[in-house]
């Protein structure tokens, strides 16, 4: 097992630890972001390491789909579905992915604005 697997497995298992996870279950793993852009700031991960989302493949289907309604489920136990929210996912360097392994920002309980600054083209 390379070095960066072996850190990803420590780091995950410190994740999944009740104490810091907000939601688990076979597929995806919730917790709260420990720096927060928005009242609620949720990232929901898969439990199979996947890079990026030019690395996900059919057989990764289920644990993204699992991960879009888990978000619901847990905007609606926040008390932000009504009102509204967002979910995010960045992919490499220009779409501003810091960690190599993919996530889902659920961000909410306040209004967000829009999504990108209009800085020209």
């Amino acid at each position: 097992m390379s070095w960066q697997k072996k850190l990803y497995s420590a780091k995950l298992s410190v994740v999944k630890s009740p104490r810091i996870s907000f939601y688990q279950d076979e597929l995806v793993t919730a917790f709260r972001d420990i720096s927060p852009q928005a009242p609620t700031h949720i990232l929901i991960i898969p439990n199979t390491l996947i890079p990026t989302v030019n690395d996900v493949t059919a057989e990764h289907e289920q644990a993204l789909g699992r991960m879009i309604t888990v978000a619901a489920k847990i905007a609606g136990q926040e008390g932000i579905a009504e009102d509204g929210y967002r979910l995010i996912m960045n992919t490499n360097r220009h779409g501003g992915q810091e960690v190599y392994h993919i996530h889902m920002h659920l961000l909410g309980g306040r209004a967000l604005g829009p999504m990108l600054a209009h800085k020209g083209l």
